[in-house]
Parts: C-alpha cells; sequence; structure tokens
C-alpha cells in the first residue's frame, strides 16, 4: 500500500498471468489492542506495518501488493464491455460508523458502486482514501477494512488504489472515506434527467426512508425504538436488468441525500416536465411512517443507500418492473406515478383524499452526515 516516494498510498496493478509479485518484506502485524498515532501517518515504519496488515491482509490482492503509485488498468477490459468510460468520486463521513444494516465501509463501497451504476454503467475498479483521527482503535480500523470487502466481494468489484492520512486527535472523527470508482458502459444507454418525456412512468426499487430512519435512531438522541435497518446495498445488477428489458431507460438515480424528493426536483426541472406521484402507491414502511410522523419528517425527504428511482416510457412499465421484482433488490418496486407536461415544472402528489400539494426541494439538512 505504499511505495518508496508516497508510503502512504496503496496503488494496485491488476494481476498478470505473466507477472508474479512478491509479499512486501517486514510485515509485522499491527496489534489490534493498539491505537492510531501520529506515527502512523509519517510514512515510516508504522505506516508501512499497518497499510501491509490491515488493507493488504484483508484485501489479500497480488495486485495491491506491487505497491505502486498508480493503478494500470487494462484497456482491453474495457473495450470488450462498452465504448465510454464512466468515473465517479464521492466522500463518507456517516455518524455512527456503524448502524443497523451497514456501516461506514459497506456504504463507501455501495454508494460509489451505485453512483456508477446509475449512468448504465457496468462498475469495476474503486480506489479508497482514508482519513483517520489518532486515537482510532486499530481494531475499529480493521472490522471496517473488511466489510468493505465483503461489500466489494458481492459487487464484484476489485478496490485497486487508497491513500491513508492520519489527523491529530480532535481534528477528525475516528474515519471519514473518499472514494472513486471506474467502470464502462455504451454510448447506445446513457439514461439521464433531460429525457423524461410525458407520459413516462415513475418507478422505485422498494420502500423510501430506512436508511435516514435507521441512521437516526441510531444516533440515540431520541427517546425512540424501532426494528428499522438501512437499505444499504448495490444496485448495479439492479440498473443492469432495468436497462435489459428497457433500452430506452429515460433516467435512473440513486436516492441518497435529499430522498425521492430531490432526485424528482432534478428531474423535473432538468426535463422541464412535471412529476405526478400517487400518495397511495407510494412504500414506505410501518415503523419508519410511525418515526417520521412522530419526528415531522416526511419519508419523501429521507435518504436511502438503495432505492433506485427510475423513469421509463410508459409502454414499457409492466416488462421494466416485472424486470426489477425478479431481483432480491427490487422485490418490492413499484408503480408511483407518471410524468406530464406542466409549466412550471414541479412535483405533484395526489394524496389519498383526491387533493394535490406540491413536493418542494428538501430544505436545509435536517440529518446532517448520513452519508
Amino acid at each position: 500500500m505504499a511505495s518508496s516516494n508516497h508510503p502512504s498510498d496503496f496503488i494496485a496493478t491488476p494481476p498478470s498471468n505473466v507477472l508474479e509479485f512478491q509479499q512486501p518484506q517486514h510485515r509485522t502485524r499491527s496489534s489490534d489492542e493498539g491505537y492510531i498515532t501520529l506515527t502512523h501517518g509519517s510514512g515510516g515504519r508504522a505506516t508501512h506495518n499497518l497499510i501491509a496488515d490491515i488493507f493488504l491482509e484483508t484485501f489479500r490482492s497480488d495486485a495491491l501488493n506491487a505497491l505502486d503509485d498508480s493503478a494500470r488498468l487494462d484497456l482491453a477490459l474495457f473495450m470488450a464491455r462498452g465504448d465510454r468510460l464512466a468515473f465517479t468520486t464521492d466522500s463518507f463521513v456517516v455518524d455512527p460508523l456503524f448502524f443497523p444494516g451497514g456501516d461506514i465501509g459497506s456504504l463507501a463501497i455501495n454508494g460509489t458502486v451505485n453512483d456508477l451504476a446509475v449512468t448504465g454503467a457496468q462498475p469495476l475498479y474503486l480506489s479508497c482514501g482514508f482519513i483517520i483521527e489518532e486515537g482510532t482503535p486499530i481494531a475499529l480500523l480493521r472490522r471496517i477494512a473488511q466489510s468493505m470487502k465483503l461489500a466489494a466481494d458481492t459487487a464484484r468489484v476489485k478496490v485497486v488504489a487508497g491513500d491513508t492520512k492520519v489527523v491529530p486527535r480532535g481534528k477528525g472523527d475516528q474515519i471519514y472515506i473518499n472514494t472513486a470508482g471506474v467502470g464502462v458502459a455504451r454510448s447506445n444507454q446513457v439514461p439521464g434527467p433531460r429525457y423524461l418525456q410525458p407520459g413516462d412512468a415513475i418507478l422505485l426499487s422498494g420502500p423510501m426512508g430506512d436508511h435516514g430512519t435507521a441512521i437516526l435512531l441510531a444516533r440515540g438522541d431520541l427517546a425512540l425504538e424501532a426494528d428499522i435497518t438501512s437499505d444499504c446495498q448495490p444496485l448495479h445488477d439492479l440498473a443492469a436488468a432495468l436497462c435489459e428489458a428497457c433500452p430506452t431507460v429515460r433516467a435512473m438515480r440513486d436516492a441518497t441525500r435529499g430522498g425521492v424528493a430531490a432526485v424528482l426536483n432534478e428531474f423535473a426541472q432538468t426535463s422541464r416536465v412535471s412529476m405526478v406521484l400517487e400518495e397511495a402507491a407510494l412504500p414506505v414502511r410501518p415503523p419508519v411512517a410511525a418515526a417520521c410522523e412522530v419526528l415531522g419528517l416526511d419519508p419523501l425527504h429521507m435518504a436511502n443507500e438503495g432505492l433506485l428511482v427510475a423513469v421509463v416510457p410508459g409502454e414499457f412499465a409492466a416488462r421494466a418492473l416485472m424486470a426489477m421484482q425478479m431481483l432480491p433488490e427490487g422485490r418490492e418496486a413499484c408503480l408511483v406515478g407518471h410524468v406530464t407536461k406542466a409549466d412550471p415544472p414541479v412535483v405533484i402528489l395526489q394524496t389519498s383524499f383526491g387533493s394535490e400539494r406540491i413536493i418542494e426541494w428538501p430544505m436545509g439538512d435536517p440529518l446532517p452526515r448520513i452519508c
């Protein structure tokens, strides 16, 4: 995970059939009884040992053991799968680090995978940068790395590059993670919010608000208890199945911060159309609905980490919905509304009482550090 010039970097070259990688020498195992110190960020032996013991040991990749200053990726692999490179970056500062259904590690992997997937790309490679506060337990760092490995394996992506930095005690909050992701897409499948048309159907892959509510309750600041688990999961298989069933998918988004309301308002403004939602069709788990009602929150504004919002031509709605429901991450997928022509472009909720109200963009940040 380090080179002689940049000891805190851990960069990989994908393994080759003709190139043998040697295990790094002097791999002294860090004690899980210990804590991160500023020495671990100095670029010396402590940095080398931490990187080798935590990240190389966890990801167990001959590629990472190359310890080069940049990852060299095989262009032939990309060209065989598509003609466009997809690239994204993200940062994760969630509080708490561990929550029902996930943790900052699985969140970092899945969030980056999903950002690629909703552009119609197949995720392939990730990089991860860690900002670690002095005093963080080494055992906690190892646990997060192991969670990332499991999430990466599940999503069939490889972590091929990374970096570590240590900040003084009180200058951070244990661990922040920055990621970048690379994938490949085909130019004939480029969903985007500018393509929406009146008559299109609006689909959700599952219930709203699970992640945001799970994080809120996990912080322990409220005298509320509920069995709510984050929906943190990869969406690349679901997105691929949707594109296969409907080659003309108009747009896809993973509804993270700002929830479904933010996604649909962005869609409406970009395509200059209006989005009409049926309140009775919106999926919300009863514990989430109850918690939101008590706290005065709207599930449409709550963050998600495994919820796909898709817009498809109306004639493809049934086929697209069936394709989504055949996968575990889309088994609760449903049709929730349609696109219409209106000026100005807005998101309209048709209530169960027969009235209508405008769903505005989320105002402010009622739940900071949600991802």
